[in-house]
């Protein structure tokens, strides 16, 4: 069985079909999401889809929306986490960190609510999921910084270096789609190079489609649906996974859902009552 350690379900793009998403995933033998807030406008949503579909959630608030974001929702957040400190489906906060790619972002203001947030977490005994895209020497800064904060380096797209200190400091390494791309050659490198206790499954869906569903600019502008990803794909993506480190597909399920058990272990207790 796997677990897609990755997943926005609350996503606009799965309002027409969200049961059905849900019901193919199990049907695929994904059965278990974590659900990412993004900031506190969808804090509620993610835990109420967690608890309706048996699933779990994480709290926080994603880089991308820090500029629209006030200093009082990190109040917010704090207040969350600990009111729902016993519920045993929040199992992470996230998704969190920084963001170096999209251009004319507040980098202070992202770097500022990342450490608060690593703080959040390291107090409530959380482990964090964390974005990390073009920014994960800054990333690493601030684990440095907090020590004891475990967690997921999600979608990881970096060097050998970088991704030899994450898993030094005991994170998790999520891989999705984008790996499913042949031209995708450094996350495939960093994917047979890593030990077999760092990579994690994802999807990022209804985001980063694998090869099969993904569009073009221009078949998009030929009127073909874009390609939406969902966790029912997560068996499928992880056999490019199998192949490239020579895994049986049983031993792959098996060893990404003990390194997600790792990387979260209030996962591991929810799935074993």
């Amino acid at each position: 069985m796997w677990i897609d350690t990755h997943c926005h379900l609350d996503a606009p793009e799965f309002d027409a079909d969200r049961d059905a998403v849900v019901a193919r995933a199990k049907a695929a033998g994904v059965d278990m999401l974590v659900l990412p807030a993004v900031a506190v406008f969808n804090f509620d949503t993610v835990r109420e889809l967690a608890h309706q579909h048996q699933l779990s959630y994480a709290l926080g608030i994603h880089p991308l929306c820090v500029d629209g974001a006030a200093d009082a929702d990190l109040n917010t957040l704090a207040a969350a986490l600990k009111a729902h400190a016993d519920d045993p489906r929040l199992v992470a906060v996230g998704e969190i960190g920084l963001d170096h790619f999209v251009a004319g972002l507040d980098r202070e203001k992202q770097e500022r609510f990342y450490w608060a947030q690593l703080k959040l977490a390291r107090a409530a005994g959380l482990p964090v999921l964390l974005h990390v895209r073009r920014s994960a020497d800054a990333v690493l800064k601030g684990l440095r910084r907090h020590e004891g904060v475990g967690g997921i380096a999600h979608a990881f797209n970096g060097s050998a270096q970088q991704a030899d200190e994450f898993v030094k400091r005991g994170l998790r390494l999520g891989f999705g789609g984008a790996m499913t791309f042949e031209r995708a050659h450094q996350i495939r490198e960093r994917l047979v190079a890593v030990p077999e206790t760092a990579p994690v499954m994802e999807t990022d869906a209804p985001d980063i489609p694998p090869h099969w569903l993904y569009r073009t600019a221009e078949q998009r502008a030929a009127g073909e649906t874009t390609g939406r990803n969902e966790p029912a794909e997560l068996p499928r993506i992880a056999q490019t996974l199998a192949e490239l480190r020579g895994w049986s597909h049983e031993h792959t399920a098996a060893q990404t859902r003990a390194n997600a058990f790792a990387a979260l272990p209030r996962l591991a207790r929810l799935m074993a009552a």
